[in-house]
């Protein structure tokens, strides 16, 4: 009788340890986008406009956001990979960032840019075309 009973408080713990499953991550509600692209620079939302935010001791032109959120826009200078100079205006949060560059010969061109020391980013258009840029 004991046996039965063993077995069946086996069978009972076996069966009860289920495996719970994780419930979802909370969803933050972020007023950032994940990925920086071009348009981001043209306007600014209602809820960015709240964080709007300038310094003239740094070198961006303004900021929006909160701590650990922002999103800096800079003007820019720099060459492409033939020496021709190029001009823009970015937006970047944390490493990477995005915007357009002005060529005298070319229209408009759109980048992603990347961080690559102080003041200096290297920026990549659609085409493969390669800048190096400093803030202005």
């Amino acid at each position: 009788m004991q046996k039965n009973y063993f077995i069946l408080f086996i069978l009972l713990v076996t069966l009860s340890c289920k495996k719970a499953s994780a419930p979802p991550p909370p969803e933050i509600n972020s007023l950032f986008k994940q990925v920086i692209t071009p348009d981001d620079r043209k306007t600014i939302t209602a809820e960015e406009a709240k964080t709007y935010h300038v310094n003239n001791t740094y070198q961006y032109e303004y900021r929006t956001g909160n701590p650990g959120q922002y999103e800096y826009n800079y003007d820019v200078k720099g060459i492409n990979i033939k020496g021709d100079s190029v001009y823009g205006n970015i937006n970047v949060q944390g490493k990477y960032g995005a915007g357009i560059l002005i060529n005298d010969t070319v229209a408009d061109v759109e980048i992603n840019t990347e961080w690559i020391s102080y003041g200096k980013l290297k920026a990549c258009d659609k085409n493969g075309n390669e800048y190096q840029l400093i803030v202005k």
